[in-house]
């Protein structure tokens, strides 16, 4: 954790004072209380089950589409934590599958789910195939599982949105935003809340997870330089999680508190700290090519060559807010976390309409990115999305 800390640039936890104030009631509910957690197996969800797992739960089950992340996680949580009193118990299936509605039909009694299943990545928005399962994976699922829980007599739902889903620019942030329209509308009929946080710091698919990745391959270190971002610790990104998740009202969506704690880092910046603590010099490169070569020979003088370059390609917001001007917030209930207040605001006949679009697109087995990105801007007008033509897969 200290490590994560020093390389994101800071000294403190964000949310120590507020676990500790809570500490005793976190006990208490979730040692007399049932969890799903979905998506279990990814950074974020990993980190959630060892917040639930370690406050004794009187029953935990987990559900992941990634069989290999799975057995990871139990071997780590083990290895950290040992064993429970009550049931732990991991199924490798996929939400959107009929496995996985047996497996709910099977039994399905749980006080609190929740939901941190995602495609997040900005990339995954550059072919309408891939944007596809984006919007059946974080709108569809989602709202598959609410209505799920509303019949098993869940008492909470609870499931991740991003800070992207504020004044949303790229679609994987639409889609999320789209994703508390439908929750608004299940929370007339089940207590609901949320999260939005920062980037999730060396999480997996992350550029700082792929530093890992490149020094491991004997690669070239690449960031951007002028892109800065917020980053959260795994442990705080799972903290932040369960106390939406426990002590959030319906409709809450909780955040980190901006603070000398939480302030804007480079990924370039990063990068420099992060080899410096392996014990190499950053080296700057002109190009891909000299990357590429140097990557042969610099390692070996304790050098590591870095492409460090401007972003231009779509989808990357120029800066990271946690709520617009429009939310109503409480900013006095905790020490350092910010709580949004929501209404039940939805438009029915355009969740209808976005539904049944989407559906028939699907049936048909034919869409264009096009098509998908005006029921984007049907649904969320001032959706400020701009093409560049550029995508990440297009750079080293």
């Amino acid at each position: 954790m200290n490590k994560i800390l020093n390389l994101i640039g800071r000294t403190k936890e964000l949310f120590t004072d507020d676990i500790k104030n809570k500490s005793e009631e976190l006990k208490n509910i979730v040692s007399t209380s049932t969890f799903l957690v979905i998506g279990a197996a990814g950074s974020i969800g990993q980190a959630v089950t060892k917040e639930i797992f370690k406050r004794n739960p009187k029953k935990l089950h987990v559900v992941d589409i990634s069989e290999n992340n799975m057995v990871e996680l139990v071997r780590d949580i083990r290895s950290s934590y040992g064993y429970i009193d009550g049931e732990f118990a991991t199924f490798a299936l996929d939400i959107g599958s009929f496995e996985y509605d047996a497996f709910i039909k099977s039994d399905g009694k749980y006080d609190y789910v929740l939901n941190l299943s995602a495609l997040k990545h900005v990339r995954s928005e550059k072919d309408p195939f891939t944007l596809m399962r984006m919007i059946e994976t974080n709108v569809f699922n989602t709202d598959k599982t609410i209505k799920q829980s509303i019949a098993n007599k869940t008492k909470k739902y609870f499931c991740v949105s991003t800070d992207k889903a504020a004044n949303p620019v790229n679609m994987m942030g639409a889609s999320k935003r789209i994703m508390e329209m439908f929750v608004h509308k299940n929370s007339m009929d089940i207590k609901v809340s949320m999260a939005r946080f920062a980037n999730v710091a060396f999480s997996d698919g992350s550029l700082l997870h792929g530093f890992n990745q490149r020094i491991q391959k004997n690669h070239p270190i690449v960031a951007p330089n002028d892109i800065k971002r917020y980053f959260v610790t795994p442990q705080e990104s799972g903290e932040l999680c369960l106390m939406s998740c426990i002590f959030g009202e319906n409709r809450d969506i909780f955040f980190p508190k901006l603070s000398e704690n939480l302030h804007l880092i480079s990924f370039a910046d990063i990068a420099v700290k992060y080899l410096e603590d392996l014990g190499y010099e950053a080296y700057l490169c002109k190009d891909e090519d000299e990357a590429r070569k140097l990557a042969k020979t610099l390692p070996q003088v304790g050098k590591w060559p870095c492409l460090f370059t401007s972003s231009d390609t779509t989808g990357e917001k120029d800066f990271e807010e946690f709520f617009t001007e429009r939310e109503t917030l409480d900013m006095d209930r905790f020490e350092n976390l910010g709580v949004i207040k929501n209404e039940a605001i939805f438009d029915e006949e355009k969740l209808n309409h976005f539904e049944k679009t989407i559906k028939n697109y699907k049936n048909s087995l034919s869409w264009t990115k096009e098509e998908i990105i005006k029921e984007f801007f049907t649904m969320i007008p001032d959706f400020g999305h701009k093409e560049t033509g550029k995508y990440l897969d297009g750079k080293m």
